[in-house]
């Protein structure tokens, strides 16, 4: 495993992390998730991504349980957690303003039982809250010790500014590290998100490098019985016959290097020095041996080329 800096800071995190979405605390029992951290410790993954919203908290229970059988030590992993969706009826219990902040954060070191967080994540910018609460509220949060660096999720590259100009402002702790879509067939960061996180030196740890399992190939033939894009409809915007048309021709290209369709495309993604790392799921040990080994990839020039040409529709 390969370990990168977030952003400009001094940690450093696995290239290929381990997330929670979907999965751990919902749709995998607990002695897969077990068994799906286990596998990703032992090949390096010290970083794993969690919300509280995944599984309505139970994700982060499951995580936390899952470390404490392992025994691992907490000064080996990098946590994340985030704020910001609705985790009850309460008015209060949903955005960014300080009070659901400070009250989130308690709940989700309960849950994982921990006393800090590595990274704690804005999940998505809050028009109801002023940016000078959120700032003020994180930079507390960074002082008191419960979290270490923190940042933001889907924002646009002029909120991702404004944060960074008034944590300047009140000489507070910046956004570290922001946390957007990425991969083969969703590039929209490209053009202003990655230039503003390079400017100010905030990593970018990407979810959904596979497309919600499009980029894996699984669904080159078809849609399998019991696949995530039979039983849900997070897949549906990303199964066009455009972005399968590309993935057959991108599978082609991947056996022709020797690795798995899923490694070629989390490979594309950390070509790119902006990216920290790529947040992958699993639902099975198997899926996590298969992953880490992209952060052994390193495609050349020429086979970066005929990636190109073939996301852009030409001839590869």
């Amino acid at each position: 495993m390969k370990y990168r800096h977030l952003g400009k800071a001094g940690i450093k995190i696995s290239e290929i992390s381990l997330g929670a979405w979907l999965t751990y605390g919902g749709s995998v029992a607990q002695e897969v998730t077990q068994a799906c951290i286990k596998a990703a410790v032992d090949h390096g993954v010290n970083f794993i991504d969690i919300a509280d919203v995944y599984a309505r908290g139970q994700a982060e229970i499951a995580v936390g349980n899952a470390i404490r059988k392992l025994g691992l030590k907490r000064q080996n992993l990098v946590l994340s957690s985030k704020v910001f969706w609705p985790m009850s009826d309460d008015v209060n219990d949903r955005g960014l303003s300080r009070k659901h902040i400070m009250e989130s954060v308690h709940r989700s070191l309960r849950r994982l039982d921990t006393d800090y967080l590595d990274m704690y994540f804005c999940h998505r910018y809050d028009p109801e809250t002023p940016v000078e609460e959120v700032v003020r509220a994180m930079d507390d949060l960074v002082h008191q010790g419960k979290v270490l660096y923190w940042g933001t999720s889907v924002w646009s590259a002029a909120q991702i500014e404004h944060a960074v100009g008034l944590a300047r402002q009140f000489n507070a702790y910046l956004p570290q590290v922001e946390q957007p879509r990425y991969n083969m067939l969703d590039r929209h960061i490209e053009p202003e998100i990655m230039p503003v996180a390079a400017k100010h030196g905030i990593g970018l740890v990407v979810f959904s490098p596979l497309a919600q399992g499009v980029l894996t190939g699984k669904y080159n033939d078809g849609i399998p019985e019991g696949s995530r894009a039979a039983t849900t409809d997070w897949v549906n915007r990303d199964l066009t016959e455009e972005n399968l048309s590309k993935t057959r021709r991108l599978t082609a290209l991947a056996h022709e290097l020797g690795i798995e369709m899923s490694q070629l495309a989390l490979a594309w993604i950390l070509r790119r020095p902006e990216i920290s790392a790529a947040i992958t799921g699993a639902s099975r040990a198997e899926h996590v041996l298969s992953n880490v080994k992209a952060s052994e990839v390193t495609l050349s020039a020429d086979v970066l080329e005929r990636i190109e040409a073939i996301l852009s529709g030409g001839e590869a």
